[in-house]
């Protein structure tokens, strides 16, 4: 069958291209081999980097609200979330507390705190929000939500009374919280939480453990941050009377534990495309494609377990729609994607590059790619064809042999 409708739905590639900016570049690549198919882009987000800014530009009358807010490091940065209508904002942890805002020189997940997500709830809510979505994700943190607590108005003491201070490794002090100061807007707000449901806060396969090593944590501020955490999840269930699994329940371990955090405030984790994609209408447009490219800086094990490709992915399949999936890196593990509907992947650095060439020309790189792709399906349709025509015989002759 003629590809007539191609639909592409990247996420971003992280340090090089914004999920718009992959869409564009798989678009030009199309075009040079499909210049007359129809084109469907729909950058897609998973919580993390660009949430706010595509979920605004994909609603009516979304707009970016812009404004300065506690960086991961303590220092003030200029960050924004998104209204959506009157009464829904959209909060995207990255865009204050991501990895991308930690200097390499200060990557200390145990003194990045989550300080300004807090900020930016408390924003929304004056702007008369009342249903607010976190979007979790690409998180330089690992405070278990500690700091946007505080923000949000709950004291975190030590055995002398006194506020502890930023990040992760100071959890293991926490003595108690204080959450009478916490902002009473709360208790009539929807707060919501997009996240991975497969983090987890606590145990073999907590948050500090998967994720600490990328963060900059060493191997024993991993185990003392895994320690801290425990505590920090006994004293939210403890002093906020929560019922919820802050160790082990699915999602808490978003975003450095921001998950466990707003959860004690009394937020619903959800899996974050059951959330997002909503917004996009991502089903219907799949249905009417010819064939579907989806893409990621990393395609590896981790893939499948909550990454855009791996959901754009499954849901083809159901539709009966073929998948191809592009990546910066292929990593081990990457064949599981094919387990959960991709038809067929492959990287697109025609050589080996330096990292630096790879993230400034990745829009080149990924544009040759699908090209090269594309040409290789057309190859193989011509092929196909090709055998169609031929004369179909009883048996074939062997040819004799030379002597």
């Amino acid at each position: 069958m003629p590809v007539r409708h191609v639909t592409i739905a990247p996420s971003g590639f992280k340090e090089s291209l914004s999920a718009e900016a992959a869409a564009e570049a798989i678009a030009a690549g199309v075009r040079k081999v499909l210049p007359h198919a129809a084109l469907d882009l729909i950058p897609l987000v998973d919580g993390g980097e660009g949430t706010a800014r595509t979920l605004a530009a994909a609603t009516p009358g979304g707009r970016l609200v812009a404004l300065p807010a506690t960086g991961p490091t303590g220092e003030q940065v200029g960050t924004h979330f998104a209204l959506l209508d009157n009464a829904t904002a959209v909060v995207e942890m990255a865009a204050v507390a991501g990895l991308s805002l930690v200097p390499r020189s200060l990557r200390d997940p145990g003194a990045t705190t989550t300080f300004g997500v807090g900020e930016l709830v408390r924003a929304a809510l004056d702007h008369g929000a009342r249903r607010v979505l976190v979007g979790c994700g690409d998180s330089g943190t690992s405070d278990g939500g500690a700091g946007a607590l505080q923000a949000l108005g709950a004291r975190l003491l030590d055995s002398r009374g006194e506020e502890l201070p930023y990040g992760g490794s100071a959890l293991s002090r926490l003595h108690r919280i204080d959450a009478t100061g916490l902002d009473p807007r709360l208790a009539v707000t929807e707060l919501l939480v997009a996240c991975n449901p497969h983090n987890i806060l606590c145990g073999p396969h907590g948050v500090a453990r998967v994720f600490g090593p990328q963060k900059g944590a060493t191997p024993p501020q991993i185990e003392a941050l895994s320690t801290g955490l425990e505590h920090w999840a006994y004293v939210l269930e403890r002093d906020l009377a929560t019922t919820a699994d802050l160790r082990h329940g699915p999602g808490t371990g978003a975003s450095g534990g921001l998950g466990a955090g707003l959860a004690a405030l009394g937020a619903r984790l959800l899996p974050r495309f059951d959330v997002l994609l909503d917004h996009l209408d991502l089903d219907a447009r799949l249905a009417r494609a010819d064939l579907v490219i989806t893409a990621e800086g990393a395609l590896d094990h981790q893939t499948p377990r909550g990454k855009v490709p791996a959901e754009v992915a499954r849901r083809s399949r159901e539709l009966g729609r073929p998948v191809l999936v592009l990546a910066g890196t292929i990593g081990e593990g990457a064949h599981e994607i094919r387990a959960v509907g991709a038809d067929a992947y492959s990287a697109i650095l025609p050589a080996p590059v330096s990292l630096t060439e790879a993230l400034g020309r990745g829009g080149e790189f990924l544009t040759d790619a699908t090209e090269r792709a594309l040409r290789m399906i057309q190859l193989g349709a011509r092929t196909a064809r090709r055998r169609e025509r031929l004369p179909q015989t009883a048996g074939t002759q062997r040819p004799s042999s030379v002597r």
